[in-house]
């Protein structure tokens, strides 16, 4: 009969998951070993590899789970059934919060997806896809014109722009915190979005 798992297996496999992407952002996924994520989570190595068979396992359901959060915020929002200006939003407040819970696995997303293997990284892709595109959606609905100029996809990556590389510069420990930042940045889009010049828009014939 198999051994059953044991019933902190899942919490264990989480905190595994939390440490590996810390060392895989402070360190980089290249420099990182099983050796080091093994010692940070306070366990050897061949415990390790009961929980997950290699580093780029770690890899892969760290990228994986970030963006299928995302993915369930994105739904949650949709959910409410808001109009568009007030459904955007929602979506750049819970985006900068989800952030700040999770700037490593964030990290990990944005520089490490390139060791993947390609069905892995186009599966995760794919999904940074659905964002995007849920995020276009809404300021097409918001400016029908940009989505006839082929402008909702570069505008809305601009708007990522401005949340993804936040944690470049923006520290968990400093005085401005991400909750702060939310509506700043809501505001700043929000204050530049309506003045984009649509190319070719109002132009005489």
């Amino acid at each position: 009969m198999a051994r059953g798992r044991s019933p902190g297996y899942d919490d264990q496999r989480e905190a595994i998951l939390s440490h590996a992407a810390r060392l895989f952002a402070q360190r980089g996924y290249a420099a990182t070993s099983m050796n080091e994520v093994a010692e940070a989570c306070g366990m050897s190595k061949a415990s390790l590899y009961h929980y997950y068979r290699d580093k780029s396992a770690l890899l892969v359901h760290i990228a994986d789970a970030h963006v299928t959060r995302l993915e369930a915020v994105i739904a949650e929002v949709v959910q409410q059934n808001l109009p568009p200006d007030a459904r955007l939003r929602s979506l750049i407040h819970r985006f900068v919060e989800e952030y700040a819970m999770a700037q490593d696995a964030h990290r990990v997303l944005t520089e490490d997806v390139r060791f993947m293997n390609e069905d892995d990284r186009e599966r995760v892709l794919d999904g940074q896809r659905r964002v995007v595109a849920a995020f276009a959606t809404v300021i097409a609905e918001l400016r029908p014109e940009t989505e006839e100029a082929t402008l909702a996809k570069p505008l809305t990556m601009l708007l990522f722009g401005m949340i993804n590389w936040m944690f470049t510069w923006l520290k968990k420990d400093g005085d401005l915190t991400y909750e702060a930042m939310a509506p700043i940045v809501t505001d700043l889009f929000f204050g530049g979005f309506p003045a984009v010049q649509v190319p070719g828009a109002g132009s005489k014939s």
